[in-house]
């Protein structure tokens, strides 16, 4: 099993930044894709920004140029680095990591962080 905690979420104003962390622990397989996916009230959960473990990176179209992901494999750690946020950015924002375990893909989800973006 793996468990994610994701911290950082909040209330800011249009125009502010924010920095979203995901910190895994359990059973760490070193080949894996971490990433942030966003769920407003009545909608799907669609991918904000992924990361690998080797560092390839993709982004929504909706969030590039303002969005970065990053991680630090020593830490097994994600970031998402929000800045120019938009109320159409709010949501709860979930961390996922997808590891592959002796061939087998799979999936597991953290809590959620809240963020809210409003004047």
């Amino acid at each position: 099993q793996v468990q994610l905690v994701e911290s950082g979420g909040g209330l800011v104003q249009p125009g502010g930044s924010l920095r979203l962390s995901c910190a895994a622990s359990g059973s760490i397989f070193s080949i894996n894709t971490m990433g942030w996916y966003r769920q407003a009230p009545g909608k799907q959960r669609p991918l904000v920004a992924a990361i690998t473990s080797g560092g390839t990176t993709n982004y929504a179209d909706s969030v590039k140029g303002r969005f970065t992901i990053s991680r630090d494999n020593a830490k097994n750690t994600v970031y998402l680095q929000m800045n120019n946020l938009k109320p159409e950015d709010t949501g709860v924002y979930y961390c996922k990591r997808t590891q592959n375990q002796f061939g087998v893909p799979r999936d597991y989800w953290g809590q959620g962080t809240q963020v809210t973006v409003s004047s």
